[in-house]
């Protein structure tokens, strides 16, 4: 399973992709879709139409790699609309991929050093 460390970012791609993509397709998804550089170390994610499948992209310094989940049964919790991308944080991106549904959720205001308001 991938853990990311505690300053990486993670992209959620908000239309379905096609899971025969691979590393180049996704990376050019990754550029052209989502404006974003595809080499930066983020984590991308993207997830099919019947939303049973999901791939993770990252650049890990000497090249790409792709997680991948298929769900047996059930969906992953994600909605189609604007934006086409969203940045997640560690818990949010785990609770979809654990089956969790974000809008039945609500979070509580905590304290984050450096962050105003």
């Amino acid at each position: 399973m991938l853990l990311p460390s505690g300053g990486i970012r993670l992209w959620l791609y908000r239309q379905p992709t096609d899971m025969r993509k691979s590393f180049d397709a996704l990376a050019a998804l990754v550029r052209h879709a989502l404006d974003e550089d595809p080499l930066s170390g983020a984590l991308f994610t993207f997830v099919n139409r019947r939303r049973t499948m999901m791939k993770v992209l990252c650049f890990e310094g000497d090249g790409y790699s792709i997680w991948s989940k298929r769900l047996e049964r059930g969906q992953f919790q994600v909605r189609w609309d604007e934006p086409e991308k969203v940045a997640l944080d560690y818990s949010a991106w785990r609770f979809i991929v654990e089956g969790i549904d974000l809008s039945s959720m609500r979070r509580l205001k905590r304290y984050r050093f450096g962050a105003r308001g």
